[in-house]
């Protein structure tokens, strides 16, 4: 099964930057088999691994749509014929593992607007990939934009170009506040038992370090976690030299759980905090889910979050090195 199985197409919402299109869409061919869910399209993407992941890179998105992937066991067969090893998810959002590699996306209120972010961008093993599979979509909103990040720092650049390398050569400090139980009212709900996977100070203790975190204890059994420095931008390999917006000072200043600084400790700005904020939604791509949708994510290139949605909304996820 070559590459034939694939036809490029198109979905509304689409963007052309530096020539290619983001997201890059593929569908069946019209030479390929019948759709047979999500067998079929496992096997062609074990056969052109390679080509499905230059693809990923080099547009930063890849929607793979019409496939009839229909539940959670053939997106998981999905994900482990891609090949890329597995990363355990870290993070304050509260989730569900349903199906081998495959977890819940953030089961926070639907109601809410989770905020643009590199996934796990604050720990120091995050994935290379988000895989995004819609097993029902929502009737109304619940859109998972999407923004290249490189096109933040060049925007900020041209904006603030002094802050911008003030803050990269000084780097950020973060804080967040965990509870010790789970909240799934709370798009940051999750416990910090759940996600160090321990009820033992001193384990969980023990493991923040080994995320590259420091962590106080509070009065009503809550953490504070502390993170820093860090920097606000980075360069990674195989991505046309660019500089990516790889921080979340945006989704985490001045905020009731959490914290952004200068990693002195000095205050940052909040009209570049806001005015990064206007850019950041300025650049972001959507397209309305479709049942079946399997969206793959360079998470070294792009910010997501998710919009507003009527229920009932399934999307799952599994995260990747």
């Amino acid at each position: 099964m070559g590459r034939d199985f694939f036809s490029v197409g198109e979905c509304k919402g689409q963007k052309t930057i530096d020539g290619e299109q983001v997201p890059l869409v593929l569908t069946p061919s019209a030479s390929s088999p019948s759709v047979g869910g999500g067998e079929a399209l496992a096997a062609a993407l074990r056969e052109n691994r390679e080509w499905v992941e230059a693809k990923v890179v080099a547009n930063s998105g890849l929607l793979l749509r019409g496939f009839g992937v229909r539940d959670a066991a053939e997106f998981d067969a999905v994900v482990d014929a891609l090949g890329w090893p597995d990363i355990r998810y870290v993070g304050p959002a509260p989730r569900t593992h349903v199906h081998g590699r495959v977890w819940t996306a953030n089961e926070g209120p639907l109601e809410e607007f989770i905020y643009y972010h590199h996934e796990m961008v604050l720990i120091k093993e995050f994935p290379g990939k988000v895989i995004l599979f819609c097993e029902v979509p929502p009737p109304e909103g619940g859109e998972t934009p999407f923004v290249p990040s490189f096109r933040v720092t060049e925007r900020a650049l041209e904006e603030f170009p002094e802050m911008v390398e003030e803050l990269d050569e000084k780097g950020l400090r973060y804080t967040f506040t965990a509870l010790s139980k789970n909240d799934t009212k709370s798009m940051r709900g999750r416990g910090w038992e759940d996600a160090f996977a321990t009820d033992d100070k001193a384990e969980a203790e023990k493991r923040a370090r080994a995320l590259g975190m420091e962590v106080e204890w509070l009065p009503d059994g809550g953490v504070k976690t502390i993170l820093g420095p860090r920097k606000l931008t980075r360069v990674f390999p195989g991505r046309r030299g660019r500089r990516m917006w790889f921080n979340t000072v945006v989704g985490m200043h001045g905020k009731e759980l959490s914290s952004a600084t200068m990693a002195d400790g000095s205050e940052i700005p909040a009209s570049f905090v806001r005015r990064c904020g206007e850019i950041i939604e300025e650049e972001s791509i959507q397209f309305r889910w479709e049942k079946g949708d399997v969206l793959i994510l360079d998470n070294l290139a792009t910010l997501h979050g998710r919009r507003p949605s009527l229920s009932p909304r399934r999307v799952l996820v599994a995260t990747c090195k």
